[in-house]
């Protein structure tokens, strides 16, 4: 039913988490290897954990060539780009990111749908597609995850997950107004910078001690 807009969305979020994946690696200065390395484990990381979690064979990866192919090329053109241009693209990192959450966390969704799972799993589903590529990336390129500690991320692809899952959103027109809102929605969140509640035990820790000196 859905194969057209699987491709599509396919295609969206491995362009988009490749190119993130590859600006990371160059931040971090790695080298050629290491650019590859991140770019693909960020494009495709997230769909190995879902496959692993709603019974899709691990190794339908590599029936995946063409979408390998066009990382690669992502990656190399990212790569190859004079920096200054890469310097100008960087400030459109948060966009990428966004882009590849709402396209993959729907390519999650659906993929979980199809195959007749619960809610639960449509949201698992839709939650690890999305933010799983991501984690990995951050952790291997030494960084704290984004979607632990940054503005609301991984919430958005959980309500993109919901809203499949209920049927509240169905055909192509209807799955890219979803897409469409996802990104704003995470934009918005990294411009207002809202973010979920939290508690840090580093400052309690430091005001006990503080008041323990008086």
């Amino acid at each position: 039913m859905y194969t057209e807009i699987f491709a599509v969305f396919s295609i969206i979020g491995t362009i988009a988490f490749a190119v993130s994946g590859a600006i990371v690696a160059m931040e971090e200065e790695y080298d050629i290897l290491g650019v590859f390395v991140l770019g693909l484990v960020t494009a495709f990381g997230g769909g190995v954990i879902r496959n692993l979690l709603i019974g899709i064979p691990v190794t339908t990866l590599w029936t995946q060539g063409l979408l390998i192919k066009i990382a690669l090329a992502s990656m190399t053109i990212i790569f190859l780009l004079p920096v200054s241009w890469i310097q100008h693209w960087r400030k459109a990192e948060a966009l990428f990111d966004a882009i590849g959450l709402s396209a993959f966390a729907i390519q999650g969704a659906l993929y979980a749908t199809e195959m007749k799972h619960p809610l639960s799993a449509v949201l698992v589903a839709a939650t690890l597609t999305g933010i799983g590529g991501g984690i990995i990336r951050d952790l291997l390129a030494g960084r704290k995850p984004l979607v632990l500690r940054d503005e609301i991320y991984a919430v958005w692809a959980i309500l993109g997950g919901a809203a499949i899952g209920l049927g509240w959103f169905k055909g192509t027109a209807m799955l890219l107004v979803l897409f469409g809102l996802i990104i704003v929605m995470r934009m918005l969140s990294v411009i207002f910078k809202w973010r979920l509640p939290r508690r840090s035990l580093r400052t309690a820790s430091a005001d006990r001690r503080e008041g323990g000196m008086f």
